[in-house]
């Protein structure tokens, strides 16, 4: 684990409850699947690619179900980070399909991926204020 995910880890510790999981969650999720980049080509590989590019464009975010959420990240991998952070496969699955297009949107504010198109905690943070 780099110092990022250190100091990450130990932010989204304070905040506790439900939101402080969902939000250590979604780090979990870009960490383990190669960061924005990485998550835009597993929604394009399951399918969602008019969706991904949604979320990147300058237009409106298409919306994403749960239920696909849980069909393109696995549903071992979603029960899996749900256990970790104390929190439902199906709230998971809900919030993350609540917030991933805005937070991609708003991490990629120019229209493209580049790098990792800002601090991925500072807009987890803000969504959950």
């Amino acid at each position: 684990m780099g110092l990022f995910d250190n100091i990450a880890g130990a932010v989204l510790g304070k905040m506790g409850g439900e939101q402080g999981g969902i939000a250590q969650a979604a780090m979990e999720m870009f960490n383990q699947n190669g960061g924005i980049a990485g998550v835009l080509d597993k929604f394009k590989a399951g399918g969602l690619a008019e969706q991904a590019a949604s979320w990147v464009g300058k237009g409106e975010n298409l919306p994403v179900s749960a239920e696909q959420i849980s069909s393109v990240l696995g549903n071992g991998a979603i029960a899996d980070m749900a256990a970790k952070f104390g929190i439902s496969p199906e709230t998971l699955s809900a919030q993350i399909a609540q917030h991933l297009p805005t937070v991609i949107d708003k991490m990629t504010p120019n229209g493209t991926v580049e790098g990792e198109s800002g601090n991925l905690l500072s807009t987890v943070l803000g969504m959950l204020k």
